[in-house]
């Protein structure tokens, strides 16, 4: 019979769920399963949070529920970082964005515009 596990934290950390929890500090975030750290990243780096925690809900870790109660983010944010992963893996939220280049009229087109 599997033996039950207590929800031991770290002092000072939130709760996510049950088995997760993180804490900011020293302008780090460490994620901890029960007392044992299992990721961290810096505070600011919003693709390694969004990378991190659809990688928990992926997994099963987490719902996406309990992301947004436990950081305060838009489910809708969620939703689509999980599609990002879902689709890319990891490296996805590490990419460039695809943008569209400039249009440079060369000669020959400002020619046949003006033609018309």
């Amino acid at each position: 019979m599997p033996q039950a596990q207590l929800p031991i934290f770290p002092n000072g950390s939130t709760a996510i769920n049950a088995n997760l929890a993180f804490e900011k500090k020293d302008g780090r975030v460490t994620y901890f399963n029960g007392t044992m750290p299992v990721f961290t990243h810096d505070e600011n780096d919003l693709n390694t949070f969004r990378m991190i925690t659809s990688q928990f809900y992926v997994n099963g870790n987490a719902t996406q529920a309990e992301i947004c109660r436990a950081f305060g983010v838009n489910p809708i944010n969620v939703k689509r970082a999980v599609k990002k992963y879902r689709e890319h893996g990891a490296a996805g939220f590490y990419k460039p964005r695809n943008t569209r280049k400039a249009t440079v009229l060369t000669p020959e087109v400002l020619q046949e515009a003006h033609q018309k």
